[in-house]
């Protein structure tokens, strides 16, 4: 027994497969599988476990010798191909149709053979985004219900390891990695199977993506989760597409960086590392507190902004590069928190210009010009926008980030594109950064994917509902939607405000358009028409949806689902508009300064006190009138 189990690790090792490891515990010693290794070898998206996907080509590819013929056999079909002088060869096996059976795959060249066993032909997906694409299942909430849940032998999933660095990457490791985060050796690199064990550390969101497609079409679903945690749109982008956006807020970022990774000195930062640790060390022995053992003066040559994951295109670069060429179905991608740190009105800009190149350089790296691409919105932080703050809570820069995501959405699908998705996360409100509320969010975007990809369309809606006209009349701003509306819950719709050419925004009533009346004498409303008012804005000219971090927002479809009408706006005024309408100054610079920005908060917090004073005048005269009223 023991020699057969030594003989199966020296197999497993021999074909790049590592041992599986029950238990990961700090310390141990496990056998990682090098991104290129010496040998034939495939690579190593390409394991035993994994899903192909249907019905496009499948390029296989690996290294071997050069000079030697390698033989790739899966499905019935067998191809060869002969090594080139940089030991690159690649094989294409024809289109296939979905199948849950599982086959297994032989690459064999001169000297030594691969099996890899267990494969499913289905859709893959690509996971993008920072952390909250990245939030494990195990703290979502009701992610526990989800994970007891979890036997699903025909969805598999993959996480890509977190790389750095601008050069492109041809391939990437499989390894077992310390995570000082978990406080466990977390897997990367591996295929796992849809298990109670495996999910817990998958993304939430992309797992509850996986499972209702699955349920829903019965095919088997391959999930490549390549998202990290704080990480920028420009990273995910290659350096290439950025160079030739030419615009000077994405000029201005690429110097910025340019410039920091050439004054970096490796030997001055140790240097200062150093200093800092000696000076840590005296005040501990003049506080009397005992040094650590381990706490030891640093002796380390960083690599500096060069390897930084934000520096733009190294995301790209470094996780996207390397599983280039795969066919896959379709990516959703959640991202916007790191891009809304205090980024105003050029931070904003920038976004608006990157995103569209990058959804098409994703494209392009997975040899599909019509990728499936669902966007998932920002989603909420901070206190909870409410009627008393509105206008002060409108202030904020993640608001511009999601409505430029929207806005992205709709250049797409304006211009035809039929394969663009999106939805909102707005409206899942929690204060913190990584609201736990994301199952509701994956089923949504999950809802695009099976009415546009898997021909549910009849049967599912998914697409905001949008407004096709707006008019001014009778100093109310009138607008006409594509469908019926109404609030998520009985009551007032909440979420609209309005300005005049003043630029100062008051929450708006919205209502439904009194059409005329029955033969009782009630009032016919048109659902389709909203009106906005505000006595405070006795001329409005724009309106703004959803403009909180965390909005007091309700609209929604009336077709008995979920979608939120998305945060958008009908004006482009910038910060800065905004700043010298509130203010009566103008900006000292382009873009507003720490200072300013503090002075124009204040002054829109002054816009809630004006009408929460308004309002209060307007109540005690009512009630006054009520009380003469009585009396007499």
């Amino acid at each position: 027994m023991v020699l057969i189990t030594v003989l199966a690790a020296l197999t497993a090792a021999a074909c790049g497969i590592a041992e599986e490891k029950p238990e990961l515990v700090r310390g141990e010693n496990f056998t990682d599988v090098p991104a290129i290794g010496k040998e034939l070898c495939v690579h190593n998206i390409f394991q035993a476990g994994m899903v192909l996907q249907r019905g496009k080509p499948v390029p296989v590819w690996g290294w071997a010798a050069p000079g030697e013929t390698i033989t790739v056999s899966f499905g019935g079909q067998t191809h060869k191909a002969t090594a080139a002088d940089d030991r690159a060869w690649k094989v294409t096996l024809a289109a296939m149709e979905a199948n849950s059976k599982p086959q297994t795959m032989s690459i064999e060249g001169k000297s030594r053979k691969l099996t890899l066993d267990n494969i499913l032909v289905g859709d893959l997906w690509v996971l993008g985004g920072q952390s909250n694409m990245e939030f494990e299942l195990a703290k979502l909430d009701n992610g526990r219900l989800e994970i007891v849940s979890a036997n699903f032998p025909n969805i598999r999933h993959i996480t890509i390891p977190q790389l750095n660095g601008a050069d492109h990457r041809k391939a990437f490791p499989r390894h077992y990695k310390w995570s000082g985060w978990f406080k466990r050796h977390m897997k990367e690199g591996y295929w796992e199977t849809c298990t109670p064990q495996t999910v817990r550390k998958l993304s939430g969101m992309g797992y509850v993506f996986a499972r209702r497609i699955h349920m829903a079409t019965q095919i088997p679903i391959g999930v490549i989760d390549v998202s990290r945690g704080g990480t920028t749109v420009e990273t995910w982008t290659p350096r290439l597409v950025l160079d030739e956006i030419g615009t000077p807020e994405v000029q201005s970022l690429l110097q910025s960086w340019d410039d920091k990774v050439a004054a970096f000195d490796p030997k001055q930062d140790l240097e200062e590392r150093i200093k800092r640790h000696h000076a840590w060390v005296a005040r501990m022995k003049k506080d009397g507190r005992e040094i650590p053992a381990n706490r030891k003066a640093p002796s380390d040559l960083r690599p500096g902004p060069a390897m930084d994951q934000n520096r733009p295109g190294n995301c790209y670069a470094s996780i996207i590069a390397p599983i280039a060429g795969i066919p896959v179905k379709g990516a959703i991608f959640h991202q916007g928190y790191n891009n809304a740190l205090g980024s105003g009105t050029q931070g904003y800009n920038m976004y608006y210009q990157v995103f569209s190149r990058m959804i098409t350089a994703w494209r392009a790296a997975f040899n599909d010009p019509a990728m499936p691409f669902g966007i998932i919105s920002l989603c909420t932080a901070g206190k909870p926008q409410d009627v008393d703050d509105y206008v002060s809570y409108m202030f904020n820069d993640g608001i511009y980030i999601r409505e430029v995501q929207y806005r992205i959405f709709l250049d797409f699908k304006n211009a035809g594109d039929q394969n663009i998705g999106f939805a909102s996360s707005f409206d899942q409100r929690r204060s913190w950064y990584h609201p736990q509320i994301k199952i509701p969010v994956g089923e949504r975007i999950a809802k695009w994917a099976l009415a546009t990809q898997y021909g549910m369309s009849r049967d599912i809606k998914w697409e905001p509902p949008t407004y096709e006209e707006m008019k001014i009349v009778d100093g109310a701003i009138h607008l006409k939607m594509n469908g019926w509306t109404g609030p998520y819950h009985d009551g007032p719709i909440l979420g609209f405000a309005i300005a005049g050419e003043d630029k100062k925004f008051q929450p708006a009533k919205a209502a439904y358009f009194v059409k005329g009346k029955d033969r009782h004498n009630r009032p016919q409303h048109d659902r389709r028409i909203l009106v906005l008012a505000s006595p405070l804005v006795p001329e409005p000219v724009h309106f703004r949806y959803a403009w909180g971090r965390n909005p007091l927002a309700n609209l929604k479809t009336s077709d008995h689902t979920d979608i939120p009408f998305a945060t958008q706006r009908s004006d482009d005024w910038t910060l800065e508009d905004l700043y010298e309408a509130y203010t009566g100054e103008k900006p000292q610079a382009a873009a507003l300064d720490r200072r300013e920005r503090g002075i124009l908060h204040r002054a829109m917090k002054a816009e809630d006190q004006r009408r929460l004073l308004f309002e209060a005048k307007a109540f005690v005269v009512e009630h006054e009138k009520e009380v003469e009223g009585k009396s007499k």
